[in-house]
This record gives C-alpha cells, sequence and structure tokens, in this order.
C-alpha cells in the first residue's frame, strides 16, 4: 500500500511540475514547446537558495 503511495504521490508531482511549466512557457513565451522551461535542476537550485538547505 505504501508503493502505490508513493508512486501515486510521484504521479502527481510530475503532472504538477509539467502544468506549472506549460503556463510560464506561455506566459513567457506565447507558445508551447516539448522541452521543459523550468528544469529539476532550476527547482532544486531555488529551493536550496530559499531554504538553505544543501
Amino acid at each position: 500500500m505504501l508503493r502505490f503511495f508513493y508512486f501515486a504521490f510521484a504521479c502527481l508531482l510530475y503532472s504538477i511540475w509539467r502544468a506549472v511549466d506549460l503556463l510560464v512557457q506561455i506566459e513567457l513565451t506565447g507558445e508551447y514547446e516539448q522541452t521543459p522551461l523550468i528544469t529539476a535542476e532550476n527547482t532544486l537550485t531555488l529551493l536550496k537558495k530559499e531554504t538553505g538547505i544543501g
């Protein structure tokens, strides 16, 4: 049951990440490309700066 929760939670986070990326791309460029503008590296860098962890 716990593995299913982890899987479902990871799918939810991925979907949210892609939706935010889509909205940011449309807002900044007016069009959507399949390659993500917001990468995992960018997100981790931002989190490290904001939280001081890492």
